[in-house]
Formats: C-alpha cells, structure tokens, sequence
C-alpha cells in the first residue's frame, strides 16, 4: 500500500487532512496504549462526515495493524508513512509537518508530560519546532533535502524511545492498580 494511494482516498472521501497526519495519529495512540484497536483510531482520525467506503475503511484497518505491528517489534523496522523520495520535495516536507501534528494530536489525548523523562520531553518540543518548518523549498535544495531525511530518522528513533518509555509507564501504572 502506497503513500500516494491511501492519501488520495483519504483526501477524495474528504476524511482527514492527509494519509501522513492520521498515521501520526496511529502512531501516538499505540505508541500511548499498544493494545489500541482500528476503530479508536478511526474515531479520532477521521472527520466524523467522512464517506469512506468499506473498502477504504478496509486499506486504512490494514495500515494501522501494520504499524501497530511495526512499532512492537523488536527489529526497529518502524517508520513513518510519508510520500516517497520522487515525490516534489515541498510536498514531503508538508507530509512530514502533518505526521508531527497528527502525532502530538495522538499524545494529547492522554498521559501528561509530568510522567515522562527530559530525554521524551524534549523530543516532544523538538516535535512541536518541527510543526513550523517552512515547506516552501526549492525543488534542487539538496541541503534542504539532508535536513529532511535526518529528521525523519530523528522521528522514527524518537517514536520507538517514546513508545518505550510510554509502555513502562503504562506498565508502572498496571502494577499500582492491580496492588490496591
């Protein structure tokens, strides 16, 4: 399944703003509770009058159960759904800003930054500097694409220390209930 194809549906069925903000969203949900399920997700991601068709609702099921799968593995495969490298470098980087928003739209939904570490709270005010890149690069802007390319790893090793650090407290959290 290919960037361009689910955001062309998504942005047909009027759903969402792009297939790379909802995935930022998925992304932050499971990253905030891995035992999140499709239909979470789908209630928070997409405009309520969204007129996905249930072969639409079938592609988008699929992309959050592969990256549901992705972030728990132990193989560091995880990665961000973004455009790929031939498409317009402006338009990467838009993609790019919109995960960062569906992503801090996925973490605000729960836990509050006094539980997480410096090292997690700084990589969410990184996230949030990220929000204001200027997507209007010139298309032979080769230092402009190196930066893009670091902080898409940036992000994809950010999110799987996140992810980390938010199961251990999900856990911490789980221990202290189940003793009172």
């Amino acid at each position: 399944m290919s960037y361009s194809e689910v955001n062309s549906t998504i942005l047909q069925r009027d759903a969402a703003e792009s297939a790379a903000e909802v995935h930022g969203i998925a992304t932050a949900m499971l990253c905030l509770d891995p035992a999140t399920e499709a239909s979470s997700w789908m209630t928070e991601a997409f405009f309520e009058d969204a007129h996905l068709l249930e072969d639409d609702k079938y592609a988008l099921i699929n992309l959050f159960d592969e990256t549901k799968e992705l972030l728990a593995g132990d193989e560091f495969l995880f990665d961000l759904f973004l455009p790929d490298e031939e498409t317009a470098l402006a338009l990467r980087c838009t993609a790019l800003i919109q995960w960062c928003r569906g992503f801090l739209f996925g973490l605000g939904r729960a836990s509050t930054s006094q539980q997480w570490s410096s090292d997690a709270q700084e990589i969410i005010k990184d996230i949030v500097e990220f929000t204001k890149l200027d997507a209007d690069i010139e298309e032979d802007d080769d230092e402009a694409e190196g930066s893009l390319v670091e902080i898409q790893e940036y992000l994809r090793a950010s999110t799987m220390l996140i992810r980390s650090e938010l199961s251990d407290i999900v856990k911490d959290v789980a221990n202290k209930t189940t003793l009172h």
